[in-house]
């Protein structure tokens, strides 16, 4: 991946107090059909300030959520939602990346293409692989067929020694899982398929996601070969208020310690604590609770006082990262995470420049200590990535303070930075309520608002003027408890760039 060309406009300024308006913007609809831009070609200009460095996004066109990451005798596959005829959603296919480091990536050809009327004619959309024993990998999608009802489609490789996996087949047996008027699921609410698990009894286990009326719900599907599939009679678990679940995961996560655990070798131990996670189709972002699950009755259970609504619910993210896909790699025995990035960028724009959206980079996931919430922090290899370092230490800054950094000379980069010497008996008491809402408190209190110890941070992508950038602040919050415990609130404001960028994980 090129790193961005170098604007003349941009520099990155750390302040010790930051001023500004906080800004919420729009995710756009993933299923939104715009009929005269989804099939216009366009060739990006050759100026693109814009394009990451750090993330992964093809030349050109649209992408948009995961459709089912893994490692495969030592290369890592990346499958993405994406429009080969132009720059906004429609004629989705399954693209296809390969890396030797999760950092590097090598385009292949496309590798489920929205070809057979009875599957996938109208879209082959998201889905998930999954391992089998003796290695071979097998991807469940998710097919719009001529009637354009969602159905899900089983596609396999057609040279499993191939470590690349450049062609795929898609058996004579699709569609697998379809609704009926028996079954009663709503065809135009019926899609994603996850990552299948192997149970003791030798039975598969895969939920789809889908709502009834306004309560989502993760479908439980059994198969002892995984190609003929049964509903079973109740969901792995639903919750009201939620609308559709998109793109659901379950996965294990050790107790105690960094370690991953393979979904299907996970049934007898003890030592594990289950996470299920929906992509909220109505508000665009990822939730998740963690809790426990019975293979005899096949029921997750979250944490007893978990919140499960999209508003106040834990997020893998609280800025824009949607449809994530995550993988266990067995080759450095961990969890690894995936996610969508949408611009605040318009339809037009998008057409403009030839593309839109970019993925986040590869998440490392693991269960915090507390055994109620997830680490996610960046994979190890994103370092190579960092070159030319810029360091500042010993720096004192005072109130309203301003220090330019000097000689970065990329658009983009990756930044650690660390503040001392915080008094933090000075730290306001945070309520309680609002652990659940910190995006609610971000808004509320943006980087113009003042507080006992914050706002602190960066303004980054600022103009020399500084008529325009982006603040990156934290406050400090003292623990409701007797503990003498304290909170770290991290925001985001763009409220002062008239071209929305994005800040990116």
């Amino acid at each position: 991946m090129a790193t961005s060309p170098l604007s003349s406009l941009l520099l990155l300024t750390i302040v010790i107090l930051l001023l500004g308006q906080g800004g919420v913007h729009k995710i756009e609809a993933s299923h939104e059909v715009y009929k005269g831009y989804q099939s216009l070609e366009t060739i990006p200009p050759k100026f693109q300030p814009y394009r990451t460095g750090f993330h992964f996004q093809p030349p050109r066109n649209w992408i948009n959520g995961f459709a089912g990451p893994m490692v495969y005798k030592g290369i890592y596959h990346l499958f993405y939602q994406y429009n080969p005829k132009g720059s906004v959603w429609g004629n989705i296919v399954w693209a296809h990346a390969t890396s030797k480091d999760l950092v590097n990536w090598e385009l292949q050809p496309v590798a489920l293409s929205a070809a057979e009327p009875n599957m996938d004619i109208n879209g082959a959309w998201s889905g998930s692989a999954t391992i089998l024993p003796g290695g071979k990998p097998v991807i469940l999608y998710t097919g719009v067929n001529s009637k354009n009802q969602q159905v899900q489609n089983v596609a396999v490789p057609k040279n499993t020694s191939d470590p690349y996996l450049i062609e795929w087949t898609k058996p004579p047996q699709n569609p697998i899982m379809s609704p009926t008027t028996q079954n009663q699921i709503n065809s135009s609410s019926f899609r994603d398929p996850s990552t299948g698990w192997l149970g003791p009894d030798n039975i598969w286990r895969v939920v789809v996601g889908s709502k009834i009326g306004r309560r989502g719900v993760a479908i439980l599907y059994k198969s002892k070969d995984f190609v003929n599939w049964v509903k079973d009679e109740k969901p792995l678990h639903s919750a009201h208020g939620d609308g559709m679940w998109e793109c659901p995961a379950f996965y294990p996560v050790s107790v105690g310690n960094r370690n991953s655990v393979d979904t299907s070798k996970s049934s007898h131990d003890l030592n594990v604590k289950y996470v299920l996670k929906m992509s909220l189709d109505d508000i665009k972002h990822d939730y998740y609770t963690v809790g426990s699950y019975s293979y005899h009755t096949d029921v997750y259970t979250p944490n007893k006082g978990s919140i499960e609504n999209g508003f106040s619910g834990l997020r893998y993210d609280y800025g824009k990262l949607y449809a994530s896909k995550s993988f266990y790699d067995g080759e450095k025995n961990r969890r690894v995470l995936w996610g969508w990035v949408n611009e605040s960028s318009s339809v037009d724009d998008d057409v403009k420049k030839g593309w839109s959206g970019v993925m986040a980079v590869p998440r490392r996931i693991w269960l915090d200590k507390s055994g109620k919430q997830l680490h996610i922090n960046p994979v190890q290899e994103i370092a190579k990535l960092r070159v030319n370092p810029v360091n500042l230490r010993n720096h004192v800054l005072k109130p309203s303070s301003l220090l330019k950094v000097h000689n970065i000379t990329a658009a983009q980069a990756d930044v650690e930075i660390a503040f001392e010497g915080l008094d933090l008996s000075k730290a306001e008491v945070l309520d309680p309520s609002w652990i659940s809402k910190p995006q609610v408190l971000c808004n509320q209190n943006d980087s113009s608002v003042g507080g006992s110890l914050g706002p602190f941070g960066l303004r980054v992508l600022a103009s020399r003027g500084m008529e325009e950038y982006t603040s990156v602040f934290f406050r400090v919050f003292k623990k409701y408890t007797k503990s003498n415990q304290h909170m770290v609130l991290m925001c985001s404001d763009q409220s002062r760039v008239e071209l929305h960028t994005t800040f990116l994980i």
